[in-house]
């Protein structure tokens, strides 16, 4: 049972504020997608797409890039804003996310400190080793949609949501 102050209806939503600011960066290539097992950090042990906090002074879109070339060591190309995601949380950081999506890249994806590289089938995507949200909108991303959601989340559990998609 979803305690009534999680339902998404029942957040605050015109005062919330994010406490931090993030990105999410899906490579897409012969009808595969980039993802990342996620080894340190908020989410580590899951499987995602790679990104992270943004720095003082940079937009979405840098960060989105900075992170994928420092957690994979490649620069994604044909970048394109895919949407935003709102989480909140009580015992975690309310965080506003921004996706990405890019059609191609420059480099060899490259395990790192932070990541392992993972290629995989579009079709297969690994939903139940990834972020319980990551079901609902990630499909419909990866087919050129964009997402507007909101989630909300306790010890690491989807409790509630709402998504708005648009056709690019």
């Amino acid at each position: 049972m979803v305690p009534e102050k999680m339902l998404i209806g029942n957040i605050d939503w015109d005062n919330w504020q994010a406490e931090e600011h993030a990105t999410l960066m899906f490579v897409q290539k012969n009808k595969q997608v980039l993802l990342i097992f996620k080894k340190r950090g908020l989410g580590a042990g899951n499987i995602n797409g790679p990104g992270g906090r943004l720095e003082v002074g940079e937009s979405p879109l840098q960060c989105a890039i900075r992170e994928t070339e420092e957690e994979l060591c490649i620069t994604p190309l044909n970048v394109k804003a895919a949407g935003e995601l709102l989480f909140h949380a009580e015992d975690m950081p309310r965080i506003h996310g921004y996706v990405f999506t890019a059609n191609d890249y420059i480099g060899t994806p490259t395990e790192t400190d932070e990541a392992i590289p993972i290629w995989t089938d579009i079709d297969k995507i690994p939903f139940e080793k990834m972020w319980q949200d990551d079901k609902y909108w990630l499909p419909q991303v990866l087919a050129g949609m964009v997402v507007k959601g909101r989630f909300s989340f306790e010890a690491e559990n989807l409790l509630d949501y709402t998504l708005e998609f648009e056709e690019i």
